[in-house]
């Protein structure tokens, strides 16, 4: 009988989820940055192998909010969590505190899944340390999403927690989401690359338009950012700044969507958009029922 459920991967901002995802699939789904607060919603990779199929879950950060969008990231890794057949909690190994889902995550009470915990860079953590924290956690899994190491035992401890069932998805997807979303993702994590400080935490991008049908591909996004000076920075001296992102983000796409792109990039400002509800929610965030 094959096994197939849901992986929820979670844990504190910077711990290395978007990198462990997509080492898990094989494919770049989740943009990554050193940038913490990345990951803004969860982002869904399918591994299927064999006789097992692993949906699997990205999450943000998990962090105490202290504005809207953030309520609305917290609530996605927490329904991810409810969600959850499996829980990998990932831990950065080189600052590991604290190794409880539960007091990380100011849970009310422990998840109903199974949880794994997995101990990340573990291929930039000194013997001593190590040893220790093996002493801490001996069933731990120490890891390195970015080199491989430990990958395949954590893979099967989590198929062995699984249930059986039929495939929830056809063998050859790697996603649930849309190309939309990923070209947005794409984007976005352009701007953070290019970008400093404060200003990419403001940046939100809608893909407007999206033909596929022609030669190029033609795809209308903007950029939007909280203020007029913003706004600025982003496009730059002459337009400098946004052809520089607009360039390298349309490199990225290509790759994704297999074929030449026309990547009209815009910026406009949506004054205080991550504290609006109903910005949030046009773009696609989902904020806890009492907080809509």
């Amino acid at each position: 009988m094959p096994k197939a459920g849901i992986v929820t991967v979670v844990g504190r901002p910077n711990a290395g989820k978007s990198t462990l995802l997509n080492r898990l699939i094989g494919e770049k789904l989740s943009i990554v940055s050193s940038k913490a607060q990345t990951t803004r919603d969860k982002v869904v990779g399918i591994k299927t192998e064999g006789d097992v199929q692993m949906v699997i879950f990205d999450t943000p950060g998990l962090l105490n909010p202290r504005y809207l969008l953030q309520n609305a990231m917290r609530h996605a890794a927490l329904q991810a969590l409810e969600d959850a057949d499996v829980i990998v909690h990932l831990v950065d190994a080189m600052d590991a505190k604290d190794l409880s889902l539960v007091s990380a995550a100011e849970l009310d009470r422990t998840p109903r899944a199974p949880i794994l915990l997995a101990l990340n860079k573990a291929d930039v953590l000194p013997a001593d340390a190590r040893a220790t924290l093996a002493e801490r956690a001996p069933h731990a899994h120490f890891i390195s999403a970015s080199t491989g190491e430990g990958i395949e035992a954590l893979l099967a401890a989590a198929a062995a927690e699984l249930p059986e069932s039929p495939f929830l998805y056809p063998e050859d997807e790697i996603s649930t989401q849309s190309v939309r979303f990923f070209v947005a993702e794409l984007v976005r994590e352009t701007a953070l690359e290019q970008l400093e400080e404060e200003i990419p935490y403001s940046i939100a991008c809608e893909v407007e338009e999206f033909r596929e049908e022609r030669s190029p591909v033609y795809i209308r996004a903007v950029l939007y950012v909280e203020k007029e000076s913003q706004k600025g920075i982003l496009i730059g001296h002459k337009g400098a700044q946004l052809r520089d992102i607009g360039k390298a983000a349309r490199a990225k796409v290509e790759t994704l969507v297999g074929a030449k792109v026309y990547l009209d990039l815009w910026v406009k400002v949506l004054h205080n958009w991550r504290k609006q509800a109903p910005a949030l929610q046009r773009f696609g965030y989902r904020l806890p029922e009492e907080r809509r």
